[in-house]
């Protein structure tokens, strides 16, 4: 039966939904990525600079590791897992922290779970209660609608390509101190700027956080509710040049009680498809997590966390692999870089911060007139460049700066890009 015509009318069926379907804004991001596709189906030449993936022809997946899911596979790993992951893989992950980040964290402070997107979901509903506060820097990824999804009140700080496109001490405190504030988010290396925090200005706001929960215990009752720091650290492993990852645990280890790290095999091992995640923090937190995500269904596949637990093991691996992956996303950063400051050496109106971490440029088009959206549309019409503005990232200003991300080009489609690019900007 041909169902087509009997679904109802459109208006009709989206007036009986919630209030919060109707009040969800879909991603703007994915929205301009599909009328990528659809343009580049119809035999554009794009240069397709706008989702934070990867094409696998340009980056695969670690060998090991695809090794591990199809013997996973064939092992029969194909029901559920446990719904707060693979004890072997939470236990590599203690281990993994232990090595590479000189973090100590036991068993039960693991929580494994689909790829890192529920984990900032979870943290958000573990946390916050409607009408609390969460403090976030804006461009950043999807804080505006989670807070929204939570009924939560957001502080959306706006920060400057001067401070690195994060928040200041300074500019935190005075939000810090209200007694609904409890959740602070911050990433690093940050999506969509591609830049790393300072350890230092890190440490000074771990230091806050803990004066302030410091405050709050000796205060009692509703007023004692903790403060929390929510850092995703899913790029940590994909940092350049001079710029250095720290956790807050590291420069401030009196705020671990107060810190939920959030990381995924997505990004530093071009992992995406196969949506594992996971996080560490205090383990009531986690456990309290994990049955909220248990009632949803967050795991990640269970031959993928099998193959991951292994992965994780393998040192070797992992470093031969990102010996040339973390070589070809910088290679690209920097081909991307070096363009844009010849352009602006030429006089044209774009300006670029070296690359710091992620797979990630910051980009700013300052073309007389032209709003980002004007100026997004411009670059894709005339140059087939496709890249998002910082309005996605829940920036409400038209600041000109741009996302550039470089996971799913090759060199040779940026080699010629660039001069449509400036030939583009020449002529605005």
């Amino acid at each position: 039966m041909n169902l087509t015509g009997k679904l109802g009318d459109p208006e009709r069926v989206d007036a009986s939904l919630s209030d919060l379907a109707r009040g969800v804004v879909g991603s703007e991001i994915l929205k301009i990525a599909a009328n990528i596709r659809s343009l580049k189906a119809a035999g554009a030449e794009i240069c397709n600079l706008t989702v934070g993936d990867f094409d696998p022809a340009q980056f695969p997946i670690p060998a090991a590791l695809l090794a591990g899911v199809q013997q996973a596979l064939a092992d029969g790993h194909t029901n559920y897992p446990p719904s707060d992951g693979v004890l072997a893989l939470r236990e590599a992950v203690a281990r993994f922290y232990a090595r590479g980040l000189d973090l100590a964290y036991p068993v039960e402070s693991v929580l494994i779970t689909g790829g890192a997107r529920p984990l900032l979901y979870g943290t958000y509903r573990t946390i916050l209660d409607p009408g609390d506060v969460v403090i976030y820097p804006v461009p950043s990824w999807n804080n505006n609608h989670y807070a929204y999804l939570c009924g939560a009140k957001p502080v959306e700080l706006t920060v400057r390509p001067d401070a690195n496109f994060f928040p200041t001490p300074d500019e935190l405190r005075p939000y810090l101190s209200s007694s609904r504030a409890r959740l602070l988010m911050i990433n690093s290396p940050l999506n969509p700027t591609g830049t790393v925090i300072d350890p230092e200005v890190l440490r000074r706001i771990c230091e806050l956080v803990v004066e302030e929960n410091r405050r709050r215990e000796r205060a009692g009752g509703d007023a004692g509710k903790a403060l929390w720091l929510c850092y995703d650290q899913v790029y940590w492993q994909l940092t350049f040049g001079n710029a250095r990852h720290a956790t807050p645990p590291e420069v401030c280890a009196d705020v671990a009680p107060y810190t939920i790290m959030l990381d995924a095999a997505s990004k530093s091992f071009a992992a995406t498809g196969l949506r594992v995640g996971w996080a560490v923090m205090p383990p009531a937190a986690r456990q309290r997590m994990a049955d909220i995500l248990g009632h949803v269904g967050a795991w990640a596949p269970k031959p993928e966390q099998v193959a991951m637990a292994a992965f994780l093991d393998d040192e070797a691996a992992i470093a031969a692999y990102h010996a040339t992956m973390r070589t070809r996303v910088r290679e690209r950063l920097d081909a991307l870089a070096a363009g844009f400051a010849a352009m602006r050496a030429e006089g044209l109106p774009v300006e670029v911060i070296e690359p710091q971490g992620a797979i990630y440029l910051s980009v700013r088009f300052a073309l007389p007139g032209h709003t980002n959206e004007a100026t997004r549309r411009r670059l894709l019409d005339t140059a087939g460049f496709a890249i998002v503005p910082f309005q996605a990232f829940g920036l409400a200003e038209d600041s000109g700066w741009f996302r550039i991300s470089v996971g799913a080009v090759s060199m040779a489609e940026i080699a010629a890009a660039l001069p449509r690019v400036r030939a583009a900007l020449a002529s605005a």
